[in-house]
C-alpha cells in the first residue's frame, strides 16, 4: 500500500530551504544577464539603432528585470505546483506586515517604513559620494559610458516627449515590484535562513547589491540603501514593505521625467 501523502501546497510553503548553491544558482540567472545587457549588448547595438543611447540602455535594463519577473514565475510554479495568488501570497510574504513571534496581521507595523524611508533619502543626499568612493580609489581609471548616466536624458529633445512616462512606469513596475523585489525578497529571501540564519537579510542585501554588475560604480551604496528594504520584510514578514521603501526610488525617477518632458530641467 502506498502511504505517500501530498500535502497542498499551502502547507509547505515554509519548508525547503534553498542550499547555498541554489542562492548563488539563481543569483547569477539574473545578475549576469544584466551584467551582458549592460556591458556587452549595449555597447554592441546603441551605434546601430535610431534611439538616443541613454533610452537603448534603458530599455535593456527593463529587458533584464523582465527576465527576472520570468524566472521568478518558474521558480514559484515549480515549487508550489500553482501560480493561485493565495499560494504565491504566502510563499513570496506579499501579505501585512506580522507581529514578530506570532501570525497575526497587524497594519501598525507598516509605520516602520518611515524611518526606512528617511534613512534612504538621508543616505543618497548625504552619504552616497562617500561611500562609493573607495571604488574610485581602487579603480582610478574606471569610467562608466554616458549612456548609463540617465541624466543624460535631461535633454531639449525630450521636451514634450510624453511617451516616456510610459517607459518609466514599466521601469517601476519590474523594478520596484514585479522583478527585482518579487525574485530577492519575495523569491529568496524566504528561503535564506537554512543557510545564513538570522543574517539572512544581510546576505539578501549583499547578493542584491553584488546583482548590479550594470551599476558597479555604485555597488557600495546599494548594498547600504538595502538594509532597510530586506531588514523590515524579514522581520515583520511582509515583501509589500520592501517594495514600498524601494519604491522611493520609482516615485523619484517618475518627478525627474516629468521635470525633463516639461522642460523644467533645461
Amino acid at each position: 500500500m502506498d502511504l505517500t501523502i501530498t500535502l497542498p501546497a499551502e502547507q509547505v510553503i515554509e519548508t525547503d530551504q534553498y542550499t547555498l548553491w541554489q542562492i548563488l544558482g539563481i543569483w547569477a540567472l539574473v545578475a549576469l544577464p544584466m551584467f551582458l545587457l549592460a556591458w556587452v549588448i549595449a555597447p554592441a547595438v546603441i551605434p546601430h539603432l535610431p534611439f538616443h543611447p541613454g533610452i537603448t540602455f534603458w530599455l535593456l535594463m527593463i529587458v533584464g528585470m523582465i527576465w527576472q519577473f520570468m524566472v521568478s514565475v518558474i521558480i514559484l510554479y515549480q515549487e508550489l505546483g500553482t501560480l493561485r495568488w493565495s499560494v504565491v501570497r504566502k510563499r513570496t510574504r506579499f501579505q501585512a506586515p506580522r507581529t514578530p513571534g506570532t501570525d497575526t496581521p497587524n497594519f501598525k507595523l507598516f509605520v516602520w517604513v518611515l524611518p526606512a524611508i528617511l534613512f534612504g533619502l538621508f543616505q543618497a543626499v548625504v552619504l552616497d559620494n562617500f561611500i562609493n568612493a573607495p571604488v574610485t580609489w581602487l579603480f582610478p581609471d574606471f569610467q562608466h559610458p554616458d549612456y548609463m548616466d540617465i541624466a543624460q536624458l535631461a535633454t531639449p529633445e525630450f521636451q514634450g516627449a510624453w511617451w516616456l512616462l510610459g517607459i518609466a512606469f514599466v521601469s517601476n513596475l519590474f523594478n520596484y515590484l514585479l522583478g527585482e523585489e518579487l525574485l530577492f525578497r519575495g523569491v529568496l529571501l524566504p528561503k535564506m535562513k537554512g543557510v545564513f540564519g538570522k543574517w539572512d537579510w544581510v546576505a539578501n542585501t549583499v547578493l542584491f547589491g553584488l546583482y548590479h554588475l550594470h551599476l558597479i560604480w555604485n555597488m557600495p551604496s546599494i548594498i547600504i540603501s538595502s538594509l532597510p528594504y530586506a531588514w523590515p520584510a524579514r522581520r515583520f514578514q511582509s515583501s509589500w514593505m520592501a517594495v514600498i521603501v524601494h519604491g522611493v526610488e520609482g516615485v523619484v525617477l517618475f518627478i525627474a521625467v516629468l521635470a525633463v518632458i516639461s522642460g523644467m530641467t533645461l
